[in-house]
């Protein structure tokens, strides 16, 4: 305590010449003391309460109340002030009984010369227990954070010394193997825990790291009590062991099990779009081939009365040769129609059958949202559903149906993309107690053609559209005996319902 700062002392004395005596000490040793004389219980325990003290100083026998009952209220108010009896009347069997109680020191006032000493030493050992308890307080916030950031990132610690067998976790670490935080881990409870079909692997890592004492890393699974699955990747690094040349392993435990069933969904998701790109084009080849065998029924039609005139013209007496060439030509000219047809589609394939299930059309929805939010959001749309949650499950070709939605929602983000909007998806069931899905966006709208137009197979209004995604859409809902149509919205953009009847 230097001159700068006053020393903030609460002194218990009724004698004013004492006190007097007292403060004189200590301000004669550099000390500016801003002393608070009381003699009373009551004004003791009120001068207590009241701000900073750096000392208390305390006559032991006093008319009305004694030093000893007023250590006991400090030290149970104010554990951290130093307290320091300053008594003529003190005994020595009195002075250690009380500092082993907890006071700090005792002076007797027949020898003051000490009073300065004793005061020194208990603000530094003050100082010291407040910087000590900082400290412990740091470490704990510290600690704390520690196992909030390892919960919140599902990462543990351990130590392993290789030596003695020993290893340590922290509580995450416990938490991932879901073992109770009292038991003691152990190479063994590792390898019980270890899935059986990874076990060969985790015993060759850890034999490698304790022979060849390096650093080791791993990805494997963990089997819990319950059946559950974990996927966990360890980091270990080798640190110097407290024994001379031992070898001790601090590392990190993560439990990426989320991480491997997103990875898992994702995959999933790509295989699920490339089967319905697949679809797509399967059915689209279907459309085509019924169209085309349309277009070249005519010719052949043709290429057929051609034929027959050419015979009667021939089986004239005399023969009409010239009108007969000219029925030739007409053929060879239709047969190159027919040809340059089939040389233009040289592979037109059917349509595969269908493959009926029992479906969650809500479910169908959420994959098709998710695998379509990130084409959405590069053009700023953002994707919204409200589905019925009692929507009842019913038989559907699930490909199919993922391949409506595709194309419904696909359309809406088209047709957003040049001013961004929201693309809603929505399921209900009707009155009439059929399923009932929209696709809602606020795009350009429908073409003034007409709302039923954009339904014909080849007709666009998109600069390298094929025409076939929503005809083929109206043709999947009507073979499971729905009905789709669009209709213009209030204001902007389009809405595409469709309807599936309910069964059994």
């Amino acid at each position: 305590m230097t001159a700068r700062r006053p020393l903030r002392a609460l002194l218990l004395e009724d004698n004013r010449h004492d006190a007097e005596i007292i403060r004189g000490v200590l301000e004669a040793d550099g000390f500016t003391c801003d002393m608070t004389l009381v003699q009373t219980q009551g004004q003791f325990t009120t001068a207590l309460s009241r701000g900073h003290l750096d000392v208390i100083l305390a006559d032991y026998q006093l008319p009305t109340f004694d030093g000893l009952s007023a250590f006991k209220i400090a030290f149970a108010a104010r554990p951290e002030v130093p307290f320091i009896f300053v008594s003529g009347t003190l005994g020595e069997e009195i002075a250690i009984e009380a500092l082993k109680t907890g006071a700090t020191d005792y002076v007797l006032k027949s020898g003051l010369s000490r009073l300065v000493p004793s005061v020194r030493r208990a603000l530094g050992e003050a100082e010291d227990r407040a910087e000590r308890k900082k400290a412990e307080q740091a470490l704990r916030r510290s600690e704390a954070y520690l196992a909030e950031a390892q919960r919140l990132s599902h990462t543990g610690s351990f130590g392993w010394n290789v030596g003695t067998g020993q290893i340590f976790w922290s509580h995450e670490t416990h938490r991932i193997f879901g073992s109770d935080p009292t038991t003691t881990p152990s190479l063994e409870l590792v390898l019980d825990c270890v899935h059986p079909d990874d076990r060969p692997l985790v015993r060759k890592i850890i034999e490698r790291a304790s022979t060849e004492r390096s650093d080791f890393s791993a990805e494997h699974r963990l089997m819990m009590p319950d059946g559950v699955v974990k996927y966990v990747r360890v980091l270990a690094h080798r640190t110097p062991g407290e024994e001379p040349g031992g070898l001790f392993f601090v590392g990190a435990v993560t439990d990426v099990t989320e991480i491997k069933r997103a990875e898992q969904e994702r995959e999933k998701l790509r295989q699920l779009e490339a089967e319905i790109a697949r679809f797509n084009r399967v059915s689209m080849m279907g459309e085509l081939a019924a169209s085309l065998a349309h277009e070249i029924k005519q010719p052949v039609a043709g290429i057929v009365a051609d034929a027959a005139a050419e015979l009667n013209w021939l089986r004239r007496e005399p023969p009409g040769i010239e009108e007969a060439c000219e029925s030739a030509s007409c053929i060879i000219k239709a047969a190159e129609r027919v040809a340059y047809i089939v040389d233009r589609n040289h592979a037109l394939y059917s349509r595969e059958g269908t493959q009926r299930e029992l479906i969650d059309l809500n479910a169908i929805i959420r994959e098709m949202v998710v695998l379509l939010r990130d084409t959405a959001h590069r053009h700023s749309i953002s994707v919204r559903s409200e589905l019925d949650p009692a929507l009842p499950a019913r038989s559907a070709d699930r490909v199919q149906l993922q391949q409506v939605l595709m194309n419904l929602m696909l359309n809406g983000i088209e047709a957003m993309k040049e001013e961004s909007g929201e693309l809603s998806v929505t399921s209900m069931r009707t009155k009439d107690g059929e399923l009932l899905v929209a696709v809602s966006d606020s795009g350009v709208g429908l073409p003034e053609a007409g709302p039923d137009r954009i339904f014909d197979a080849f007709f666009t209004t998109k600069p390298g559209g094929t025409g076939m995604g929503l005809s083929i859409s109206r043709r999947i809902i009507e073979s499971h005996g729905g009905r789709l149509w669009a209709s213009a919205n209030t204001g902007r953009g389009a809405t595409f319902q469709f309807t599936l009847p309910m069964q059994p």
